[in-house]
């Protein structure tokens, strides 16, 4: 979605509230395509400071996510706050966002900021046990019946040792 600025440009609008509902399908980061549940909504404003344009709202979207650890797919709230200033000067400040015209892209300004805020380490549950590293049993829903004595095979003898009848 494209936000055209130039009513801002006058001198008498200094700001202009937003209520904006984004269908959007989805994005992808990483290699993995982050799926909207729900539209995003964004609730904010956007005003004019001299020449520089801040962006300030709240955004609260569903993600569709992979589990890191079952790789099972799982609904993921995002509620965060977003600030971002925009200019159309040749500024060398690097927090802000230049623009050539009188219209944001704000689906990627907010995409960006959604990706900001992702979570390192994307976890269906806190306690998910992910998959058997033999079999790739789903271990959050079945037990697998893999045996777990791998030794390494320097280490072998010490078992012998240890384990005489």
């Amino acid at each position: 979605m494209e936000l055209n600025i130039s009513e801002l440009f006058d001198k008498d609008v200094l700001s202009r509230e937003l209520e904006l509902t984004i269908e959007d399908e989805g994005f992808y980061y990483g290699g993995e395509y982050m799926k909207f549940l729900q539209p995003m909504n964004f609730s904010g404003t956007l005003t004019r400071a001299e020449d520089v344009f801040i962006l300030a709202g709240k955004l609260h979207c569903l993600l569709q996510l992979t589990c890191s650890r079952c790789f099972e797919k799982f609904p993921y709230a995002v509620d965060i706050s977003i600030a971002e200033k925009f200019t159309n000067n040749a500024v060398g400040d690097d927090e802000i966002i230049f623009i050539n015209g009188d219209i944001i892209d704000i689906t990627e300004i907010l995409e960006n900021n959604i990706i900001l805020s992702l979570p390192i380490k994307r976890l269906c549950k806190e306690d998910c046990k992910g998959l058997c590293q033999k079999c790739g049993t789903n271990l959050n829903y079945s037990q697998c019946q893999c045996r777990d004595d791998d030794i390494d095979p320097r280490l072998a003898k010490l078992k012998d040792m240890l384990f005489t009848d």
